[in-house]
């Protein structure tokens, strides 16, 4: 039934994360919620979900959210890894550590929530993933470097996982932000961008929307950009 679906969003205690959320419930998903901000709780409970406080680069807080959600829902039909951004730096004065703090928020939280959650919707006769990345995976920024060099990596895992789990219907699509609105631009920023604003929070939670949706199940292993036509490249 439509309203029995169920829907893991990380990231969920505000912004993206809060409003993709909230437009899943509204599309009739029951939803399981993670962030580090206590934000999350309370935000379970208006939309009546599971809320948990942890962190996506701890992968003992993806073990617990999962069995929570389990416990509560008995399935999970979509997962959406939403996170934070990774460290920022020049090119070459960025540290091992920050490149591996990168690598875990940005690739190995969506590769270890696909480990524990594509078993059960194999069983289950398939499901979706929604990574949120952005747009900077298809033209990389110098003001950007580890987040676009590691984008880049999840758009290459997420065509692979479709590669592999397509057969058993399981999708996973990446959604690619350009400046949205939960973060102020300049002026010179703005006007690089050919629709002349920042995107709306709520207009990326509709294109996850759709591609967890009935009209989106023939799109998978694609990287698709919400960035008010910012991004030059084919």
């Amino acid at each position: 039934m439509q309203d029995s679906r169920v829907a893991i969003v990380t990231a969920a205690g505000r912004g993206m994360g809060a409003a993709i959320a909230r437009r899943l419930v509204a599309d009739g998903f029951q939803v399981s919620l993670m962030s580090r901000s206590e934000d999350v709780m309370s935000l379970a409970g208006e939309l009546g979900g599971v809320g948990h406080k942890g962190s996506v680069t701890e992968p003992a807080d993806l073990e617990a959210l999962v069995a929570r959600t389990t416990e509560a829902y008995g399935r999970v039909d979509a997962v959406v890894c939403n996170t934070g951004h990774p460290p920022k730096g020049d090119l070459l004065t960025v540290t091992d550590a920050q490149c591996h703090e990168g690598f875990d928020l940005v690739v190995l939280n969506v590769v270890r929530m696909a480990r524990l959650v594509t078993p059960l919707m194999e069983a289950q006769g398939g499901g979706a993933f929604v990574n949120i990345s952005a747009f900077g995976a298809v033209e990389p920024s110098l003001s950007f470097p580890v987040s676009s060099a590691l984008r880049a990596g999840l758009g290459a895992f997420a065509k692979l996982f479709s590669d592999r789990y397509g057969a058993v219907g399981i999708r996973m699509n990446n959604v690619l932000p350009g400046f949205i609105d939960t973060y102020e631009i300049d002026d010179a920023t703005r006007a690089r961008i050919p629709l002349g604003r920042s995107g709306l929070a709520g207009e990326v939670a509709g294109t996850v929307s759709f591609l967890l949706s009935p009209d989106g199940e023939y799109l998978t292993g694609q990287n698709i950009r919400v960035d008010g036509g910012i991004t030059r490249s084919m």
